[in-house]
């Protein structure tokens, strides 16, 4: 069963107005554009987006990493030294020559946790991630999937209400990817809010109560997960073709002035209207399949980039 939003959850931490710029040559980029976010208690929050679309500057200035030039965040729960755990993509979140044990001990007590206690909660965390027999052993010498459980772990271990998540399953194996889903529902039905940001899309439709879509440093569409999806008022068509067009094929130019995106084999367009003209433009080549993708978060994601990208428009940071 897909994970829903409990009724009227408060809040643990919201945005208002976020912009962010940065220098670039003798012009600026501008890679927040008024953001506002809001992160519920008990949620999974999943942001969504293409490189460049100003994610990671959002998740550093929610974490206070990074100063907006304008807006603020607020944090609506008590405890704010140890409000937060996360894992960021691109940072060392863990110490590599300490063992497993030795890492949740350590960031337990740095964040305010007596040592016996965070020895305690450290061994109780790694038999949840199933590591129990790997406490002793160095990071260094884990896989990357067990690194990675271990690093989830260390964000977890001084219990905060709020947990952000870059890219927590990339380049890890598939047994370790689908510990980390099963761990994420878990820690949300336990009232954990967690801001996910991924590019894997069937992890996002998987566990997130709510998406928000970034473009170009504006939250492009946001809402509830399946709402999303069922309000979705125009349909992605997928076609798949048995055969690659040719880079001189004049049909290319008559697909793309239909809006239609061409990656290998496979054709999107959005709309069924479209859809019947792409198939007169095709034929006769042969066709293995075609299907209607407005029901997953693969689908929207496409239809919203495609089309926020039809004006002109400039890249952001």
């Amino acid at each position: 069963m897909h994970p829903s939003v409990r009724s009227s959850p408060s809040p643990a931490l919201w945005a208002r107005g976020l912009r962010k710029r940065y220098p670039q040559g003798k012009s600026w980029i501008e890679a927040l554009k008024g953001v506002d976010l809001e992160l519920r208690q008990g949620e999974i929050l999943t942001l969504l987006g293409p490189n460049g679309a100003g994610k990671t500057t959002l998740v550093k200035i929610l974490a206070g990493l990074v100063e907006p030039d304008e807006g603020r965040v607020e944090l609506l729960r008590e405890g704010q030294g140890t409000w937060l755990g996360a894992v960021l993509e691109g940072n060392r979140n863990l110490y590599w020559r300490l063992s497993a044990l030795e890492n949740l001990i350590y960031f337990g007590t740095l964040r305010g946790v007596a040592p016996k206690e965070a020895r305690r909660r450290g061994l109780e965390l790694l038999e949840v991630i199933g590591l129990q027999n790997k406490a002793h052993q160095t990071v260094g010498t884990l896989s990357r999937g067990q690194q990675q459980r271990v690093a989830l772990a260390a964000a977890l271990v001084h219990d905060p209400p709020v947990l952000f998540l870059d890219e927590p399953t990339l380049g890890v194996d598939l047994e370790a990817q689908e510990a980390i889903r099963s761990w994420l529902l878990k820690l949300g039905i336990d009232g954990k809010a967690i801001l996910l940001t991924t590019h894997q899309l069937d992890l996002a439709e998987a566990v997130a109560n709510r998406v928000a879509i970034l473009l170009e440093g504006e939250v492009a569409l946001e809402g509830e997960t399946q709402k999303v999806l069922q309000g979705s008022p125009r349909a992605v068509y997928r076609i798949e073709l048995a055969l690659l067009l040719d880079e001189g094929d004049l049909r290319l130019g008559r697909l793309q002035a239909l809006g239609a995106e061409v990656e290998g084999r496979v054709v999107r367009i959005v709309g069924e209207e479209t859809l019947w003209e792409v198939l007169r433009v095709l034929d006769p080549l042969p066709i293995d399949r075609v299907e209607r993708e407005s029901l997953s978060l693969a689908g929207l994601f496409w239809r919203v980039l495609r089309e926020r990208r039809k004006p002109c428009s400039s890249g952001s940071t």
